[in-house]
């Protein structure tokens, strides 16, 4: 999927950080910059990489305490930073929506799926309970779930955790958003599941001509689903690369979380593990 010439997005100079017991400020993200179109951007890294953060500061939903600043920070002509809280409501669930890791912590225990679906739907749209019910069945039927009357009645504890994801992803697009942030939303999924659940999301994404951001720590997994790589360590980008090239990536942290990557047809006991230098979170 080609960027198209306006971004959706425009992320320049990206930081975020918390203070420490003593009050002095430590940034987890550090100078992040890209664009992004109708597109599927992956963002990847191991843990404490700050591609997460990244996220969530895009969305507004940086923890309290922390403090989040860019040169720019752009949704569409929107000021992300210095629009009203109102605005910045009225953009999350709406136009910009936000899939979690687990949806056992994003979905609300003592509500049935469907009327958490649709309670999106109406804090968004002006529409009637019917109306919101039939949305919410189509956008369940939207995911692949077969039965979507049943699921509809189910608390997020009866069902499986591939289900739950598929529902968590129903929620986020019910009201259209035009761009989607993928926060790892198959990891905690055995293998056939992620890739249905991937399957789903790049059907949406071309069907809607969404943006999306993909955050994972698969290397493997992003390369395979996104058209671009940001490759993130220490709260920086590293690297950017095109999906396909990133066998050719030139970056050595890149290069070595390629190499710790099991291959098939070849003995590799143990497999090698990364050796950080100082000079990468600089």
């Amino acid at each position: 999927m080609p960027q198209t010439a306006s971004p959706l997005l425009t992320v320049e100079d990206l930081r975020v950080a918390y203070p420490d017991r003593e009050g002095r400020l430590t940034e987890v993200v550090r100078g992040v910059s890209f664009t992004l179109g109708r597109e599927r951007l992956g963002i990847v890294g191991e843990s404490g990489s700050g591609k997460s953060q990244t996220g969530r500061a895009i969305m507004g939903l940086t923890a309290p305490g922390g403090q989040v600043t860019a040169k720019r920070l752009d949704f569409k002509g929107t000021d992300l930073l210095n629009c009203a809280a109102a605005e910045r409501r009225r953009l999350r669930g709406g136009r910009i929506a936000m899939v979690l890791q687990d949806p056992k912590f994003s979905l609300n225990p003592v509500m049935r799926i469907g009327a958490q679906i649709a309670e999106t739907l109406r804090a968004h749209q002006p529409v009637s309970a019917r109306q919101a019910r039939e949305q919410t069945l189509q956008a369940l039927a939207a995911v692949q779930i077969d039965d979507p009357e049943r699921v509809a009645a189910l608390y997020p504890h009866e069902v499986s955790g591939g289900m739950g994801q598929r529902a968590m992803i129903a929620m986020m697009l019910i009201a259209g958003p035009e761009l989607l942030i993928a926060d790892e939303p198959t990891s905690a999924l055995d293998v056939t599941v992620q890739l249905e659940v991937l399957a789903i999301l790049d059907k949406l994404v071309a069907e809607r001509g969404m943006g999306l951001i993909f955050i994972s720590h698969d290397l493997r997994l992003v390369s395979s689903f996104c058209d671009r790589v940001l490759v993130m360590y220490a709260g920086r980008v590293v690297e950017q690369i095109a999906a396909p090239d990133l066998a050719q990536a030139r970056h050595p942290y890149t290069q070595g979380l390629l190499n710790c990557l099991p291959q098939l047809g070849a003995a590799r006991h143990p497999l090698p593990t990364l050796d950080r230098q100082p000079e990468w979170a600089k």
